[in-house]
């Protein structure tokens, strides 16, 4: 049954508003999992998104030399936590598959279990890293078993900044079957709106109709969580990596941060017609950050309201 998800990405409407959560880590008890769940089905419910995101985490040392702020600890699969704890969010789920690290027949039984819903296909973090299954073949796969399955793929504004291609990815996403983007998380606004820029005149160039472009916001709670976001590849300007670290409320600061950008992403986008929406994101455990994405999602509502 099409849901209301899936009516906005197939008709290429802007708006979308999305909540993106990590699952709980793999070696919780089923108890301790289905706790966390509840506090997430509580906090989650009342927020009248269209979707919730359901991050498939992979270690992603290969993209750099750089030590990792934080340990890798593996996480419950998405689609087992969508499925087995949170059936009672009665709202679309949207299950990341990071394809590279499935064999061709585990990713074949994905994507029957996933049915009509919606997905978002990742690749690999770095060429370095070894796969048993290439994006071109999960597409190549989804065709095949399951064609009705709503499938969107990762923008990242950043890679623009370096490659000025990224406008061009996604246009052969477009052609591989992908009907929506989601974006890394942005902190360069510049980048964006290059980005946008870019697609925008390309697709005004051969006739292309644009598809949704959902970017990513977070808020940032600590210097460590800074250091992190840094090493998971988000271009963060040096002036406002200062301002963040020299605020005295760098919480407070990252979520005024947040709205500015996305508030100027949206109006460049309505003024070319570009079918924008946002993406908060919600990944750590601290109360006040978890509080303050909850806000996040309420001030996007409100900016989109005002369109």
């Amino acid at each position: 049954m099409p849901t209301n998800l899936h009516t906005k990405i197939t008709q290429r409407q802007p708006g979308i508003i999305l909540y993106g959560i990590t699952p709980p880590k793999a070696n919780n008890t089923p108890e301790k999992i289905a706790e966390i769940a509840a506090l997430q089905v509580e906090r989650i419910a009342p927020l009248n998104v269209d979707g919730l995101v359901l991050y498939d985490i992979q270690d992603e040392a290969d993209r750099t030399d750089a030590a990792r702020p934080f340990p890798f600890l593996a996480t419950l699969d998405p689609l087992t936590y969508s499925r087995d704890y949170l059936a009672a969010l009665d709202i679309p789920k949207i299950n990341y598959r990071c394809v590279g690290k499935y064999s061709p027949e585990q990713f074949r039984a994905d994507l029957s279990a996933l049915g009509n819903g919606v997905s978002v296909f990742v690749g690999a973090a770095s060429r370095e890293q070894q796969v048993s299954l290439s994006v071109a073949q999960a597409y190549a796969l989804r065709r095949e078993t399951n064609p009705d399955l709503l499938v969107g793929g990762v923008a990242i504004p950043e890679r623009h900044l370096v490659k000025n291609d990224e406008h061009i990815r996604v246009a052969h996403k477009v052609a591989e079957g992908c009907s929506f983007f989601v974006t890394q998380c942005v902190y360069n606004v510049e980048a964006a709106k290059n980005f946008l820029s870019d697609y925008y005149y390309a697709c005004q160039a051969s006739g292309t109709a644009m598809v949704p472009i959902i970017f990513t916001i977070t808020p940032c709670g600590s210097v460590k969580t800074l250091e992190f976001m840094k090493w998971l590849g988000i271009s963060i300007p040096k002036w406002l990596e200062n301002d963040l670290i020299h605020s005295g409320d760098i919480l407070a600061k990252s979520l005024d941060v947040c709205k500015r950008i996305f508030s100027e992403l949206l109006q460049y986008a309505n003024e070319k017609g570009i079918p924008v929406g946002c993406n908060v994101e919600s990944v750590a455990i601290r109360k006040d950050e978890i509080e303050a994405s909850l806000q996040l999602v309420r001030d996007v509502q409100a900016m989109f309201s005002r369109v």
